[in-house]
């Protein structure tokens, strides 16, 4: 069991970058002229094992592995390299003894109950369109001081698409509670912890842009997740979000765990048409996983959107990953699929400013409607503790909210998504606030692009300059004229 438990560990990690000293051109690695006079009585099976990269896993790198055998017997060595063999056998699935998924009572009546949509012939008749939940007549986009029923950034609420189509609706935000993409549980409770926290409503004062003023949003809902079966859930999302798309809304999908990009990005090249957007990830980790016992994880769906020919890898921009994970091979996949990165590495080397600067404009150079995809570990876990992967040395909100506030106003938006929040791990309103207040930036650059403001990086003249003249100290006690900022054009007297 000690030996099978090493191998299902290194199989699912990273591969270790091995040491140049055993490592030859071709990748493979040269065994040292030490060991190799002890392995001259190995079968040609085991030798090819010894340097296969299942062999490697088990020490983490080449070198590891032909130093500890080099202290070895023939004998012993032959052991040892049998045993990670038996190993590597006992990993793999045996039709035998292993079932591929346990099956679910497709006899059951209520099989499809989960997901059934409640008929409208039992509500009575009415006319189609968002519907208003508040009490109160000023409830609506007060935050935590409305009242009435809580919703996504204060806003009406949806049922079916005829309501959305009726209101005309801009941006219906969704939630997904998905809760099985990863192994941390937590990320369910997204979607109630951000209806009921402020942040998502309200002007901006950065442009002094309210987007509820200039688009028509509504709350659509959370959509039913069999929480548990991934698979059954994740085509349910992908079914809805197309759902949305199809009337000309554009979806918010507040998850759940990142799980959900995969069915969302599919959801949407079901009506857009594939490889007809891009996608900007904006994540600690890279999201494309290959290799493990699930298709679907939180881990897996750039890969599975990629493969399946959703989103061309050259139209997908990663920003913020650091930590232990990808190593090299995930960055090598990225490359061999032309998949542009921005690490956090690059940022210590050229700055935020720089690195955003070239994110931004490698989004707009396709010319392709765009795909926000942010799960908030990308932020430090200073500003969101509430998530279930968290890695330090992330990004800060004040270098979060405008990239995303300029994505969104700069590219034709097709979908927009936040993910991983997980509040059970955050006693704090933080890590929610956070969350709906990057929301709140992507629903300003929507409003902003709706509006035709097209300056890129625009920001109010109201709240980037008082407007009040300047005089010099001496000036001022001279009583002389008056000296007007040169970075204010509009010249005006001092009122008493």
């Amino acid at each position: 069991m000690r030996y099978k438990h090493l191998i299902l560990s290194g199989l699912l990690a990273a591969t270790v970058i091995s040491s140049a000293a055993v490592i030859a051109q071709s990748d493979k690695p040269v065994i040292p002229a030490a060991l190799e006079t002890k392995i001259k009585g190995l079968s040609k099976e085991k030798r090819e094992f010894l340097t296969s990269e299942p062999a490697e896993m088990f020490a983490g790198s080449y070198d590891k592995l032909f130093s500890r055998l080099a202290t070895k017997t023939p004998q012993e060595i032959d052991i040892y390299i049998q045993a990670m063999m038996d190993s590597v056998e006992a990993a793999k699935y045996n039709p035998k003894t292993d079932m591929a998924a346990i099956p679910l009572d497709t006899g059951n009546e209520n099989f499809n109950g989960w997901k059934l949509r409640r008929p409208q012939g039992l509500e009575g008749k009415r006319e189609p369109g968002p519907i208003e939940l508040s009490y109160y007549a000023h409830g609506r986009g007060a935050g935590m001081y409305a009242g009435g029923i809580a919703t996504f950034a204060g806003a009406p609420v949806a049922i079916y698409p005829e309501d959305l189509i009726a209101g005309k609706v801009d941006v219906a935000i969704v939630g997904a509670p998905l809760d099985m993409g990863s192994g941390y549980r937590g990320a369910k409770g997204g979607p109630g912890a951000m209806r009921n926290q402020y942040g998502a409503g309200g002007v901006d004062m950065y442009t002094m842009v309210d987007p509820d003023k200039e688009l028509n949003i509504v709350d659509y809902g959370d959509i039913a997740i069999d929480n548990m079966s991934t698979e059954r859930s994740v085509q349910h999302v992908r079914e809805r979000v197309a759902e949305i798309a199809k009337t000309g809304a554009t979806p918010f999908i507040v998850g759940g765990d990142h799980s959900l990009e995969y069915a969302d990005v599919a959801g949407l090249a079901d009506v857009h048409g594939k490889a007809s957007f891009g996608v900007v990830h904006f994540d600690s980790h890279y999201d494309a996983g290959k290799g493990g016992v699930h298709f679907i994880t939180h881990g897996a769906p750039v890969y599975r959107a990629v493969k399946e020919g959703h989103v061309l890898g050259k139209n997908y921009i990663q920003v913020g990953l650091r930590g232990s994970w990808p190593g090299k091979e995930g960055f090598e996949w990225m490359r061999d699929n032309g998949v542009r990165y921005h690490a956090m590495p690059e940022v210590e080397k050229n700055g935020w400013q720089a690195t955003m600067e070239r994110a931004l404009k490698e989004a707009r150079e396709s010319g392709k409607k765009l795909y926000v995809s942010f799960d908030v570990d990308v932020l430090d876990p200073a500003f969101i503790p509430g998530t279930g992967t968290p890695v330090a040395g992330g990004l800060t909100m004040r270098e979060a909210i405008p990239i995303v506030r300029r994505l969104c106003a700069e590219n034709e938006l097709v979908g927009f998504e936040i993910v991983e929040l997980a509040p059970v791990l955050d006693p704090t309103y933080r890590s929610a606030l956070n969350a709906n207040t990057i929301m709140h930036a992507c629903l300003t650059g929507v409003a902003m692009r709706k509006k035709g403001i097209k300056q890129l990086n625009y920001l109010s003249d109201l709240t980037t300059e008082h407007g009040q003249p300047y005089y010099g100290e001496k000036a001022a006690k001279e009583g002389k004229a008056e000296k007007i900022d040169p970075n204010f054009g509009r010249p005006r007297r001092p009122t008493t």
